[in-house]
């Protein structure tokens, strides 16, 4: 018997990574293809993007990939293109014209070939090999141009929302499609996939349209720069500050290569209009007064290399930031990014720098994610039979059952809140099932490296950066092993000159641990674990704490 599988590989109990396939018989319909972003715990790795084993096991069976969706165009849905692309065999790419643009981008610097189709016109149904049809239509969200899709299957309609508010005034003045909304419903909707991330709010989002009062009221009084920090992809915000700035006098430059990547495609698309004049290249600033300049600068989440990050540290070519300057964060910390995106706010404080963010000015910042309300709203419209719901963490899923499901009807078996790495499955006839689990591991990206970061490696940099390194240089010559030449080489672990007692316990023990080594007949390589464990669990009693070490025996 033929049935539909959900198999989600990123954005089911995560917030980012977003990937799901659509699976029936030998054909398989991808959704979405974003990164995630590393916490502290994963020194060096620079991005995240979805672990794809499964898909590429599922092709070596004979299944084949009939097409992918992009729902908008933010980095956690479309930017992990350009790694897992080159992977995959040719098919065609959907999505609408500002996120295509944004697509086209990010897989022109990859060695995958242009595959994207603009979808120009909304409610236009397409035919992806025999088993799936889609369409889409308009929502509201922080970018522009995001769709939700219908996708018709044997099985029945699933109804793909992924990130949305709704908004009653964008800046653009593209309402949410409720019409459509509306007849999609009335055919019967089997599953609806629905963000549920600011499931938390209990009051209704508020516009993208309030934020522009605010951002021009902190502009009020500023002596210097005016640097606004906020999600490269945001246009409509974008927008705004530059309306802003052309108001006030003040020229327009934008720093950082992923904003100035994403303002070129919007203009060309009409999706962003700038005022003769107003913008400048970033290489003018200095020509400038600071009073007469706007700055838009990527970097709003505090990641490491950005732009806005090297000007906080005074490492930026092109910009400082003065006492005068004020910078404003038009952005939230993504869940889970707390740490660096404070890190910076509180650089730019302890430097005198006046910071206006959302803690303190709230309405510098609206969210793109609908609250609990509004999921409620877009719930009871659609009706569907099931609803899973996507984008958030463990917690927000669960508090989604019980105050958006529940009180709509909807019973414990009818929102489904699968494991993560669970397949859920339809057949006709039957309740869903989860009929198995996969394997899904988290897959690095650190510079050119892709998955060759595992979790040893992520260890072993944890470990120098918590407690240092010890190299022990242990001489031989053809009578053996000179226990009393052992030379100790320490970095990050304590200052040599200053810890002689500490260096003199090493080689004492070192010394010791080797000639009962000696004895047993082992082998170098055997030799060398037995220091690194037995000397680690020596040097840990005396100083409480653990470097790595790292036995070399050197002929003489």
């Amino acid at each position: 018997m033929s049935k539909l599988q959900i198999v989600p590989l990123g954005g089911m109990g995560k917030v980012t990574q977003n990937m799901f396939l659509y699976q029936y018989e030998d054909e398989i319909l991808i959704i979405d293809c974003g990164i995630g972003f590393p916490d502290m715990y994963m020194p060096g790795v620079d991005i995240l993007i979805p672990d794809i084993s499964y898909l590429l096991g599922q092709l070596e069976e004979g299944n084949k990939i009939v097409g992918m969706i992009l729902s908008h165009g933010h980095d956690d849905h479309i930017a992990a293109t350009p790694y897992i692309l080159p992977q995959l065999p040719d098919f065609p790419i959907f999505a609408s014209p500002l996120t295509a643009g944004f697509a086209k981008n990010r897989i022109a610097e990859s060695d995958a070939s242009d595959r994207v189709i603009t979808v120009t016109q909304d409610h236009k149904l397409y035919q992806l090999g025999k088993h799936f049809q889609f369409e889409s239509f308009a929502m509201t969200h922080s970018v522009p141009d995001t769709k939700h899709l219908a996708i018709y299957t044997p099985e029945g309609i699933i109804y793909h929302g992924s990130d949305f508010k709704l908004d009653p005034t964008p800046i653009d003045h593209v309402l949410p499609d409720y019409d459509y909304i509306s007849k999609i419903s009335q055919k019967g909707v089997l599953c609806m996939l629905m963000d549920c991330l600011r499931v938390e709010r209990t009051t209704w989002t508020k516009s993208e349209s309030v934020t522009g009062p605010a951002i021009e009221k902190a502009l009020q009084n500023t002596k210097g720069k005016y640097i606004v920090t906020l999600m490269s992809s945001h246009i409509h915000r974008i927008q705004q500050v530059i309306d802003i700035a052309a108001k006030n006098q003040r020229k327009v430059a934008f720093i950082g290569r992923s904003v100035e990547q994403n303002v070129e495609v919007a203009v060309q698309l009409k999706k962003l209009h700038i005022p003769d004049g107003v913008m400048i290249d970033k290489r003018e600033i200095g020509d400038y007064l600071d009073s007469k300049l706007c700055l838009i600068i990527a970097g709003s989440q505090g990641q490491e290399g950005s732009s806005l990050v090297r000007a906080v540290y005074g490492d930026h070519p092109i910009i400082q930031i003065k006492a005068d300057d004020r910078v404003v964060f038009s952005a939230d910390a993504i869940p889970g990014n707390e740490i660096p995106y404070f890190q910076a706010i509180d650089e730019l404080s302890r430097n005198g720098i006046e910071v206006i963010y959302p803690d303190i000015s709230p309405d510098i910042h609206q969210s793109g994610h609908a609250s609990a309300p509004e999921q409620q709203e877009l719930l009871n419209m659609v009706k569907p039979q099931y609803v899973l719901p996507i984008g958030g963490q463990d917690r927000h899923r669960v508090r989604f059952r019980e105050v958006v499901a529940k009180p709509l009807g909807f019973n414990e078996k009818q929102v489904l809140l699968p494991e993560h790495g669970k397949i859920i499955e339809f057949e006709k006839g039957k309740s869903p099932a989860i009929s198995k689990s996969i394997s899904i591991r988290p897959v690095h990206v650190d510079g050119l490296g892709i998955g060759d970061v595992g979790p040893i490696v992520l260890s072993d940099r944890r470990t120098l950066a918590e407690a240092g390194i010890i190299v022990l240089v242990i001489p031989k010559d053809k009578n053996g092993f000179d226990l009393g030449k052992i030379t100790v080489v320490s970095r990050g672990f304590v200052f040599m000159k200053e810890a002689l007692e500490v260096v003199e316990f090493i080689k004492l023990n070192t010394a010791e641990i080797m000639q009962d080594l000696m004895k047993s007949n082992s082998s170098e390589e055997q030799m060398k674990k037995a220091i690194e464990k037995r000397l680690g669990r020596r040097v840990n009693k005396v100083i409480r704490r653990t470097p790595m070490i790292v036995p070399v025996f050197v002929q003489q």
